[in-house]
């Protein structure tokens, strides 16, 4: 009985622990984002000329590539779902390619090039005048976008980046950047997705019918 009691108290302290780190952590979220958004909000000028870069391509019939590593990867095709899909409201699908998801591409250039062409070669075989390339990256360094972007900008692509809150070498390669006004990565890749909400509502304001 005693043994048992004991392991009752043990698991309540453990799930009160667990309580305490969800709220602790919620807590500092809503802190950090009450600080960040409206740092964020001062790149409103920013936004909007990177929206209008997206539908004037849209619109004229290019395409938005996009690509990003890791959870950036993750996100990059979470921005072409909702252009190729939809985001809040039902209208023709627009021209978006994430170059993270073909994993025969990516091994292939990988094993017969180099890990660091990965996005590059695939903006050389897809890019256009015209179209649009959108890369995320928390640190703005990572070198296969560095090269894409070097790629893109050679073809007459336009490099719109999203990153974090250091500037960077993408930020110099890019015609327009948007710094997350933080310094954790999950709070960074957090807002990311909030970019990436809030573009696709704007060119899908403009272009749907």
């Amino acid at each position: 009985m005693a043994q048992q009691v004991q392991h009752l108290a043990e698991r309540a302290k453990g799930s009160y622990n667990r309580r305490t780190e969800i709220e602790t952590v919620l807590t500092r979220r809503l802190d950090v984002f009450g600080e960040a958004l409206p740092t964020l909000s001062r790149q409103s000028p920013t936004f909007e000329a990177i929206a209008s870069l997206l539908i004037a391509a849209l619109r004229a019939g290019r395409k938005i590539l996009v690509a990003g590593n890791g959870g950036s990867a993750a996100e990059a095709q979470h921005f072409a779902a909702e252009l190729v899909g939809r985001f809040l409201r039902d209208r023709a699908p627009f021209a978006a390619i994430a170059l993270t998801t073909d994993s025969s591409i990516l091994t292939a250039v990988a094993n017969d090039y180099d890990y660091e062409d990965v996005f590059a070669r695939q903006v050389e075989a897809l890019g256009r005048p015209g179209d649009v390339l959108v890369m995320f990256s928390t640190s703005g360094e990572s070198r296969n976008l560095v090269r894409a972007a070097d790629r893109a900008r050679a073809q007459g692509v336009p490099v719109v980046a999203i990153t974090g809150a250091h500037h960077s070498s993408l930020e110099r390669m890019a015609s327009y950047c948007v710094r997350i006004p933080a310094a954790d990565t999950p709070i960074v890749q957090e807002m990311h997705m909030m970019v990436t909400h809030l573009l696709c509502g704007l060119v899908e304001e403009e272009l749907a019918e």
